[in-house]
């Protein structure tokens, strides 16, 4: 090898080492929230996010099976109420297991669409129009329907249509295409 390739060599290296650190740089000013033991990446979408979390397996499998997948992989922006594996496991027994069978689809997808805002709204943008609205700021689903947003002490909630009320317990989490606030109580249109 004569010393002209040598050092062409050389520089390959060294460039393919300055892209690798600059990638895992990139990587490493993203701000994760941990979310069920994983990172949440918002450079990754609500699915592929939500697909990591521990805490967030009931919801995945129902997003699978109302179909709505491709759409929360999609353009957005959303906001997405996400109940944990708790609040679903709040529900009548045998609630979600009836809720995920094929002829079930439509209650299933009117039930998720409704944990679903259009639009990327921050916790500190609900909690202002919470305080513009003396007390609850209504905001609608993309299922029809209104949740009713309001704040006691330091904490966030959301009431459904039914009057159950669920506590944002990790507000936040930004994604590519929205932001996910993780709640406490699955809510009912």
């Amino acid at each position: 090898m004569n010393s002209r390739t040598k050092i062409a060599a050389f520089g390959m290296i060294a460039l393919s080492f300055a892209f690798s650190g600059n990638a895992a740089a990139q990587a490493m000013k993203e701000k994760t929230v941990m979310v069920g033991g994983a990172a949440m990446y918002p450079s990754k979408n609500i699915v592929e996010n939500a697909m990591n979390s521990k805490d967030h397996t009931t919801l995945v499998a129902a997003v699978k099976a109302a179909g709505l997948v491709e759409t929360l992989q999609g353009k957005g922006p959303f906001t997405v109420l996400a109940p944990t594996n708790e609040a679903f496991a709040k529900l009548p027994k045998g609630t979600v297991e009836n809720l995920v069978k094929p002829e079930n689809k439509e209650t299933l997808t009117k039930i998720l669409t409704y944990h679903v805002l259009a639009g990327k709204y921050s916790a500190k943008q609900i909690w202002a129009a919470v305080k513009a609205g003396n007390g609850k700021a209504m905001m609608k689903t993309v299922e029809g329907e209104d949740l009713t947003f309001w704040t006691k002490g330091s904490d966030l909630y959301v009431k459904d249509a039914k009057g159950n009320n669920a506590k944002v317990t990790i507000a936040d989490v930004n994604q590519s295409n929205g932001v996910i606030h993780v709640i406490d109580t699955v809510l009912m249109p």
